[in-house]
C-alpha cells in the first residue's frame, strides 16, 4: 500500500468511526465533510443522491439505519474489508491487471467447497453433481490467496450445501481476515453454535436460499425446510448478524417472491439483501417449464424495481439488472465459479471449461480459450435485457464451446452445449420482441426527458 493508499484508508476508517458514534446525527455533517474535500465535479451524482435520501429519510437511508443495528464488529469488518479492500483498493488494481494481462480478472470468484448437500431441490443443478466431491482447505486458501494477488477481496460459497464444511470455512476466515465471504446456503444448518462463530469471525455473510412463502418453498426443498429456515433467520436476527435472501424465481413462485408480502416478511425477519436468479434449465432432469413466460418476466422485473425505490433491502435482480453492468459478467469478468472437482467454470450455469485449477494457476484459466472467448465476445447482445450466451442468445454458446475445445465438468451426468440451449431457443424467441420493446421505449422516454430538460433551462 503506498502513501496515498494509506492517507486514503485512513481518512475513510476515521469517517467509519465517526459514523459509529451517532450515525443518525452525524451521516448528514460527514456529507458537509464530504463537499469540503472533493471538488464541485467529483461524484456529483453520487453525493447529491445521498443528500437527498439523507433529506428524505426515503427507503436507502432507512438501510443504513438497519445496517447500524447489526453487531458492530460485523458491521466494522464488512466496512472495511468490502468497502476499502475490495472496493478502494481492490478494484484499481483488478483494472490494472485487467490491461497488464488483457483477459478479464473477476470482481468476485464463486466456489463450490463441497458437492454434498442434505437437501435435493427440483431444479437445482447442484444436485446433478452428486455427494463425492470436495475443494480441499489448501485448494480453497490457494485460490484465495492467488485471488489477491489480483486484487479479489470478495469470495462466495456455492455448492452443493457449503456449510457441511463449516470447520474449514471458519478457518479461512481466519487466515483471510481481510476478505469478505458470502456463503449461498439452505440455512438447515444455522444453529446458535454457528452464529457465535459467526460473530468471532465477523466476516461470513449467510444468503439464504428462499423460494417464496411454506408451500412454494418446500414444494421444491422439502416439507419442513420453510420453518427450519425461519427458525435460522431469526437467530441470526437475535445475533445481529448480516445476511440476505437468495430466490430463484420460476414460473410456479415468480408472484409470490415478488410480492409486497413477501419483501416485508424478509425485512421483518432481519434480511438486509435480497438477490433475485433467473431458473435456468441445467443439468438433463431440468424442467423447461419452470422457466419465466415473458410476460411473468416483465411483470417481475417491474415489481423488483418498484420495490428497490420504496423497501429498506438492497435488491438485485442478476438478469434484468444486466444494464447497470454492461450485459453478462460471467467468464471472468466480474465472476467466475470453480466446482468442487477443482474446474474453472466461465460461469455458475454453463459448465464448459478448459482448465482446473489443479492443474493451471488461475490467471492462467482467465487466460484459457472459453474464458477469452468470453472477453472478447461480451457483451453478448446490445440489448441488456438479453444478456446470456446460452438463455437469451442459444446460438452463440455451443458455437463457443465449439470453437473452443471446451469440456462439459458436468461429472454426473455431461451434455453438450447444443442440447443444452435446445431447452433455451424456444425461451430466447419469444422473449427477443418484448426485450426489443421495452428497450425501445426506454430510449425513447429517456429522449423525451432529456429533450424536457433542454427545454425547461430555455
Amino acid at each position: 500500500m503506498n502513501i496515498n493508499d494509506k492517507v486514503k484508508a485512513f481518512g475513510i476508517t476515521q469517517a467509519i468511526n465517526y459514523l459509529e458514534k451517532d450515525p443518525e446525527r452525524n451521516i448528514p455533517k460527514l456529507m458537509e465533510m464530504a463537499d469540503r474535500f472533493m471538488s464541485k465535479d467529483e461524484f456529483t451524482q453520487q453525493r447529491d443522491a445521498i443528500r437527498a435520501s439523507i433529506e428524505k429519510k426515503d427507503n436507502w437511508y432507512q438501510l443504513l439505519m438497519r445496517i447500524y443495528e447489526l453487531d458492530n464488529g460485523a458491521r466494522s469488518t464488512f466496512f472495511n474489508n468490502f468497502i476499502l479492500n475490495e472496493n478502494v483498493f481492490g478494484w484499481p488494481q483488478q483494472e490494472k491487471n485487467r490491461e497488464k494481462f488483457k483477459c478479464n480478472i473477476p470482481w468476485t470468484i464463486l466456489l463450490d467447497p463441497t458437492s454434498a448437500c442434505n437437501l435435493k431441490c427440483k431444479g437445482c443443478w447442484a444436485a446433478e453433481y452428486g455427494h463425492k466431491l470436495n475443494l480441499s482447505y489448501e485448494d480453497i486458501d490457494s485460490i484465495i490467496e492467488q485471488g489477491k494477488a489480483l486484487g479479489i477481496y470478495f469470495y462466495i460459497y456455492t455448492g452443493g450445501e457449503p456449510l457441511v464444511r463449516k470447520q474449514d470455512l471458519m478457518r479461512l476466515c481466519e487466515k483471510h481476515s481481510d476478505c469478505v465471504f458470502l456463503c449461498f446456503t439452505n440455512a438447515t444448518l444455522i444453529d446458535e453454535e454457528f452464529c457465535q462463530e459467526l460473530l468471532r469471525v465477523k466476516n461470513f455473510i449467510p444468503a439464504i436460499s428462499l423460494e417464496g412463502f411454506e408451500e412454494a418453498n418446500d414444494s421444491r426443498r422439502g416439507e419442513g425446510v420453510y420453518s427450519k429456515v425461519m427458525k435460522s433467520m431469526q437467530l441470526l436476527k437475535e445475533n445481529k448478524l448480516p445476511f440476505g435472501i437468495s430466490v430463484c424465481y420460476t414460473s410456479v413462485n415468480y408472484n409470490d417472491v415478488t410480492s409486497e408480502e413477501f419483501y416485508d416478511k424478509i425485512i421483518d425477519m432481519g434480511a438486509l439483501f435480497a438477490w433475485f436468479f433467473h431458473y435456468m434449465p441445467v443439468g438433463k432432469s431440468a424442467i423447461a417449464e419452470l422457466m419465466v413466460t415473458p410476460e411473468q418476466r416483465v411483470e417481475l422485473m417491474e415489481r423488483i424495481r418498484r420495490f428497490r425505490r420504496t423497501k429498506p433491502i438492497f435488491t438485485m435482480d442478476f438478469q434484468n439488472d444486466a444494464q447497470h453492468v454492461g450485459g453478462c459478467i460471467a467468464g471472468g469478468r466480474r465472476y467466475l465459479h470453480i466446482n468442487a472437482a477443482a474446474d474453472v467454470d466461465p460461469c455458475v450455469f454453463i459448465h464448459y471449461s478448459n482448465a482446473n485449477i489443479h492443474d493451471c494457476t488461475l490467471l492462467e484459466a482467465l487466460q484459457s480459450p472459453i474464458f477469452m472467448a468470453y472477453h472478447d465476445g461480451q457483451p453478448f447482445n446490445e440489448n441488456m435485457l438479453r444478456p446470456c450466451p446460452m438463455l437469451e442468445n442459444p446460438e452463440i454458446l455451443p458455437e463457443m464451446v465449439r470453437r473452443t475445445g471446451a469440456y462439459s465438468t458436468d461429472p454426473e451426468a455431461p451434455e453438450s452445449a447444443e442440447e443444452l440451449c435446445a431447452r433455451t431457443i424456444d425461451y430466447s424467441e419469444k422473449w427477443a420482441p418484448v426485450a426489443e420493446q421495452i428497450m425501445y421505449e426506454r430510449a425513447c422516454s429517456k429522449d423525451c426527458s432529456q429533450f424536457l430538460k433542454v427545454e425547461e433551462r430555455v
